[in-house]
């Protein structure tokens, strides 16, 4: 009990903890929302014997909340990101006596993190900033409300898996 007590009045355990929950959470959420829009609202919309002109106006639908959500995902995760990185080259200065830029492994996975985000990033931005009402004529099953949705997913599992290896790189 003394030991779960030391962590919690230890503001130098307590704040990187915090942190790095409120950056997994973020990553959960806004790649487990765009799992379920592709994994279930896109498949049940094509399944169900819905006219074409309500697909667009219900994955509209579904978009703009998660749009919403995503864009505060998308602050918190650079923010807690930074502050991660922070404390991760405290860790390799205390158990090494060299800091992350000594550790080339780390580096190139970070890179190739950070790379992934940043194209999650555009991909994003290009739907909020480009994505116009003139697609009208995307009408019917191939309309996406997130254009690369399904390579967006796939870039948030590459970059959960950079960050596992990236959390066993540094203990």
């Amino acid at each position: 009990m003394d030991s779960v007590q030391s962590i919690f009045l230890d503001l130098n355990q307590l704040i990187p903890i915090v942190n790095h929950w409120f950056h997994l959470l973020s990553a959960v959420i806004w790649i487990g929302g765009l799992a379920f829009i592709v994994m279930a609202v896109k498949p049940g919309l094509r399944e169900a014997a819905l006219p074409k002109e309500y697909v667009r106006p219900i994955t509209d639908a579904f978009y703009k909340h998660y749009k919403r959500v995503a864009g505060i995902l998308l602050v918190v995760l650079l923010f807690t990101g930074g502050i991660n990185l922070h404390y991760v080259n405290q860790i390799f200065v205390s158990q090494t006596g060299q800091g992350m830029q000594n550790h080339p492994k780390y580096l190139w996975i970070f890179c190739v993190k950070l790379i992934l985000v940043l194209c999650l990033l555009t991909l994003f931005l290009y739907t909020v900033i480009f994505k116009s009402d003139q697609d009208e004529e995307e009408e019917g099953e191939n309309y996406e409300s997130i254009p690369f949705q399904r390579a967006a997913l796939w870039m948030g599992f590459f970059i959960i898996l950079c960050a596992a290896a990236m959390k066993h790189l540094h203990q």
